[in-house]
């Protein structure tokens, strides 16, 4: 997003997603998904930072960061909230490469160009992180490491 490059803090688009992964459990107690029918609304994390992940099984940077992404999760249980955003992506597919890395994080699928566009995605994989209020404070295009984990987590949370 060009606001984040140019220091700014935007609110994070909102979006209500059919859920495709159910395994939330690495996420802070007092938060749990605000489910319509089967679907998340991005604001039921509210009050906790959030490491938001675009992605898809396809996707070979993502094969790649899937593990790290999975124990990274298990690492900030109770602390931070880990939410896959599945893109151009089968449901069956991506919850089977979900299945295999063993995500304990709820994910989620976007089935149309909506949240694509919002986000202002150019490709996948492509992480998000937001702060309790809401804001976006970090952004990396491309596969993460630890380092850029940690430090966005570190922005998330407040601590620069």
């Amino acid at each position: 997003m060009k606001a984040i490059r140019h220091g700014e803090q935007p609110q994070a688009p909102a979006f209500v997603l059919p859920i495709i992964w159910q395994s939330g459990g690495t996420w802070p107690r007092g938060i749990r998904p605000v489910r319509t029918g089967h679907k998340l609304a991005l604001y039921s994390q509210r009050g906790h930072p959030v490491v938001l992940n675009f992605w898809a099984s396809w996707c070979v940077p993502y094969k790649a960061e899937a593990p790290l992404l999975a124990a990274w999760a298990e690492q900030h249980t109770g602390t931070v909230a880990f939410l896959g955003v599945d893109v151009q992506d089968l449901n069956s597919d991506a919850r089977r490469f979900l299945r295999r890395y063993h995500a304990r994080y709820l994910s989620v699928h976007d089935s149309g160009e909506a949240t694509y566009d919002g986000y202002g995605l150019t490709g996948i994989p492509e992480t998000y992180w937001r702060d309790a209020r809401g804001r976006i404070v970090a952004h990396y295009a491309g596969q993460v490491s630890e380092t850029l984990l940690d430090d966005g987590i570190r922005q998330a949370e407040g601590q620069r």
